[in-house]
């Protein structure tokens, strides 16, 4: 089941680049945790179910132009989880600034939906997973 999970984790990234949001949301289980770090983007906390995890990533995504991406550079199987380090990049959608950075994902699967998704730095989801 890991590879599947892995595969998953791939298809809710490239929706995301695609800017299907129904298929990017369809991967996420309705009473998904969302755990975003502060270390690892400003708008931290804990947001509970599928509602409140898609208004945080559309809040999110409304404060850049459009055309921001993400690009993956390591996916790590670790059975029921799954690492993914990416970079991202795009414009501030009001100081048109370039942004750009590196963030950590860890995604725990269950059924072949997330249940759990952590946002955090780099280095803390390789230390996570065991991989620092």
């Amino acid at each position: 089941m890991s590879q599947a999970n892995v595969e998953v984790i791939r298809d809710q990234f490239e929706a995301v680049n695609e800017r299907d949001w129904e298929r990017a949301m369809g991967h996420y289980a309705e009473d998904v945790e969302l755990v975003v770090s502060r270390e690892a983007l400003m708008d931290g906390g804990t947001f509970s179910g599928r509602e409140a995890v898609g208004e945080w990533f559309g809040n999110w995504f409304r404060t850049f132009e459009p055309g921001y991406h993400f690009d993956s550079l390591e996916l790590h199987d670790l059975g029921d989880r799954v690492l993914l380090i990416a970079s991202h990049h795009g414009r501030g959608r009001s100081s048109g600034v370039e942004v750009s950075g590196e963030t950590g994902y860890i995604y725990t699967l269950g059924d072949g939906k997330i249940v759990r998704a952590e946002i955090v730095t780099p280095e803390a989801a390789r230390a996570a997973a065991g991989l620092e």
